[in-house]
Formats: structure tokens, C-alpha cells, sequence
């Protein structure tokens, strides 16, 4: 059987800079499916989708709710040819019902050991319109390595430099963030892989950089402190969201290879302001990631708050604007206070106002979501800053033997730049 899987394209934020990860979502997919499976990948960020009568079957993985549409548009083209289309992936479950008038298959959670029957089921000619699994969560120990080799690796290069692989050591988080949608895809509960799993997939990957998705490395100390020392050998980098504040686990994470971490910065405390100095006190970087427009967010807060972000020695910045995605805090109360005047999801990429901000017009919020980016990058541009952070590591793989050289073939190539069409 062959299966050709598509990640539909999305438009990035205005003023990232413009590089493509390979997609996790996909490559986690992958692995669920029989070795015999054939699977031709496209990352349509990339490359075109030819929409020919090449594959048993099609799939579409959307990890955003900015891909929807286009993910919508892809079936229906392949739908009108008479192929048979299943759709999977974090925004097809926030967004299942929609999805639905769009595909033969909707599959909801995770794919760990469901996929033998569904591949069955279509050959049986007994595909059902909707597998739902959200809440029958497979174990966790079955969880395997991404198959990564359905990437063409070229692509996952930024002027020569390879980008980071994307690895995840747990699943689910027991915090439940207001803007987060987590809770409801994943449940309020966390589940650690094997660290021996987590680790083994990481040894066997051809990089040693690496982004550890979790949703949160601050939930169990105990396994953090195990997972870092089984790290520390293997002589990776990697970056993450937050860390768990407490020295012995900072420490930990250092001698880890801890590169930089996300970290929210979502007040101007001097709580916050420690917090990235501790980071920095062992040496890991930090990118504060700054959510602006909610409830107690006035136009002066936010100039202030970007006026803190420039004291506080960020390495890095990314600003978006509050954007109430479905199946969250943020979209009920939005919702039920009818403050949401626009569900064009291909605008819900946190870069555009869809709401009644509570201080302000939609209009000066996103006035503001500019000043922010402007102003932080004002002295040093982000390219500029990215360098840095980019130093910080090959200066730490130079003393260790695994620095690996930009690939000058493709020095002057960015990928995500090229033409995409259809």
C-alpha cells in the first residue's frame, strides 16, 4: 500500500525569519503505520502537490489551525479525482467537525497501535468517517522513533545551516494555560516516555541538535534530573519550552546540552526578570515568547512590558497577538462575551487581531504587535541575534569534536523560499 502524506503550507508570521522544521506531526504518524507502508511525503511549505492518481490513499497531517483551509482544499481536489482522503494531526482535532465535510476519515489522537485497523478497514472497503481515540490514549511505552526518513533532508537546511529535529521525551502536561489548547487534545495528565526510548531515538538520529517539543520540562523533577544525566553522553544541543526553575535540574540541563529555552514572559516582575538570569547563569539561552492582548493588557502595559523585555538581556523575542483557538479558555469566554469577529482560520496564525481586545480597538492592538517587534529588534535585527545564539552552540560542538561544517552547496539556498503552486 502507499499512502501520500501532505502538510499543507501556511504563512508564517510577519518578521520571522524564513526556515522550515521538519514537521513532527508526520514522521510521528509514519511510525504508526506497518513497515510495509509505503509513504511518499510532501511538505507543501516546500515543495508542490501533484495532484495525480499516484497513491491507495491520501493523508493530511495539520498541526495548525492556519492549514486547515488549504489542508480542506487539497482533499476536496483529491476527493473530486476518487481518492480516498484521512485527515490527522493537532488542528484536524480542533477543528474535527468542519474537517469532516471535507474527508472520507477523520482520526482523532493518537496513532500508536489504531492504524493496522484503519488500513484495514479501507481495504475492506469499510473506512468509517470518524476514529476517535482523544480520550483512549494508547500507552505511552509503545511510543516509538519518529521515521524520519520520509523527510527529503535538503529541504530542512537554512543557508547551509541543518535545522533542528524535532523529538519528544513526554506527552501531555498537567498545567492548563489559558491560550493553551493542550488539556483538551492531550488530557491534564503527564505521561513520560521510557527515558531509555526517549534517549535511544535521539542516539539514533543523524543530528545533534534538537528541538525537545515537550509541552512542559517543568513537571516532574525526578525524571527531568534522570532524563538529563542519560543525555549528557550522547553530546547533543537542544532547545525546549521551560525548564523546571531549580538549580539542580538548570544544572543538569546544562551539562545536557541545553542550548535555549522558550520562556513566556508575561509580566514585568522581578520574579520573571530572575528567571532569564538563572537561565543564563548556566549558560542556556532564552527566547521570551510574548503573548499580547489579553484582559489586563492597556497600551501603556504594553509598551512597558516591551521597555522590560530590552532590560532584561533576551536573546531573542517573538511576539504574537492572543488568538482563541477552538477547544480552549480563551475561545469560551471570548465566545460567550460574542468579542470574536473573525473565524477565518487562515487568520489564526497569532499575528492578526480576531477580537475585541478589552482596553483597546482590534486596530491599535495590532498596531502594537508591530511596535513590539520593531522596537525589541531595533538595535540588533533578528538575523543578527539568531547568529549569536547559533555561536553559543557551534563554540560548545567545536570543544566537544561534533561540529559540523555549513554545507556550502547550499549556502545560498533557503528553502521555504521557494515557489509553491496549486
Amino acid at each position: 500500500m502507499k499512502i501520500k502524506l501532505i502538510y499543507p503550507r501556511w504563512k508564517k508570521l510577519d518578521g520571522q525569519t524564513t526556515f522550515n522544521l521538519p514537521p513532527h506531526g508526520p514522521a510521528v504518524f509514519s511510525a504508526a503505520l506497518p513497515d510495509d507502508v509505503e509513504i511518499e511525503f510532501i511538505d507543501e511549505n516546500l515543495e508542490s502537490v501533484e495532484f495525480v492518481d499516484n497513491a491507495d490513499i491520501v493523508g493530511i497531517s495539520m498541526m495548525l489551525t492556519t492549514q486547515v483551509k488549504r489542508g480542506w482544499k487539497i482533499a476536496d481536489r483529491f476527493r473530486a479525482m476518487g481518492k480516498k482522503v484521512i485527515f490527522g494531526g493537532i488542528s484536524t482535532m480542533l477543528h474535527a467537525e468542519e474537517t469532516m465535510e471535507h474527508a472520507d476519515s477523520v482520526f482523532l489522537g493518537e496513532a500508536e497501535g489504531r492504524m493496522e485497523q484503519v488500513l484495514k478497514d479501507f481495504k475492506n472497503n469499510e473506512l468509517k468517517p470518524l476514529y476517535n481515540y482523544m480520550n483512549d490514549r494508547p500507552p505511552i511505552e509503545i511510543v516509538g522513533p519518529a521515521r524520519r526518513s520520509i523527510y527529503n533532508r535538503d529541504f530542512y537546511y537554512h543557508k547551509g545551516v541543518q535545522m533542528v529535529d524535532l523529538v519528544h521525551a513526554s506527552r501531555g502536561c498537567k498545567f492548563n494555560c489559558y491560550p493553551c489548547a493542550v488539556a483538551y487534545l492531550g488530557g491534564r495528565e503527564f505521561r513520560p516516555r521510557p527515558i531509555d526510548k526517549a534517549v535511544e531515538e535521539i542516539a539514533l538520529a543523524d543530528n545533534k541538535r534538537f528541538f525537545l517539543v515537550d509541552n512542559s520540562l517543568a513537571q516532574d523533577k525526578q525524571w527531568l534530573m534522570d532524563l538529563f544525566k542519560e543525555l549528557i553522553p550522547l553530546n547533543v544541543s537542544w532547545c525546549s519550552h521551560t525548564i523546571m526553575d531549580d538549580p539542580d535540574v538548570l544544572d543538569l540541563a546544562a551539562q545536557a546540552g541545553s542550548w535555549y529555552v522558550y520562556q513566556a514572559v508575561f509580566n514585568t516582575s522581578d520574579y520573571i526578570k530572575e528567571r532569564i538570569k538563572r537561565y543564563h547563569d548556566y549558560g542556556i539561552g532564552v527566547e521570551g515568547t510574548i503573548l499580547l492582548g489579553l484582559d489586563d493588557h492597556t497600551e501603556d502595559y504594553i509598551k512597558r512590558l516591551i521597555d522590560f523585555l530590552l532590560e532584561i538581556d533576551l536573546d531573542l523575542a517573538e511576539f504574537t497577538v492572543l488568538a482563541p483557538f477552538p477547544h480552549t479558555k480563551a475561545w469560551d469566554d471570548l465566545r460567550k462575551q460574542k468579542r470574536i469577529f473573525n473565524t477565518d482560520w487562515d487568520d489564526y496564525n497569532a499575528g492578526k487581531v480576531v477580537y475585541q481586545p478589552k482596553h483597546m480597538s482590534p486596530g491599535r492592538l495590532q498596531e502594537l504587535y508591530y511596535y513590539a517587534w520593531d522596537t525589541f529588534y531595533k538595535d540588533e535585527n533578528q538575523s543578527l541575534k539568531m547568529y549569536k545564539l547559533l555561536r553559543k552552540v557551534t563554540e560548545r560542538e567545536y570543544s566537544l569534536g561534533t561540529y559540523r561544517p555549513r554545507r556550502r552547496d547550499l549556502i545560498n539556498r533557503s528553502f521555504s523560499k521557494k515557489v509553491v503552486r496549486g
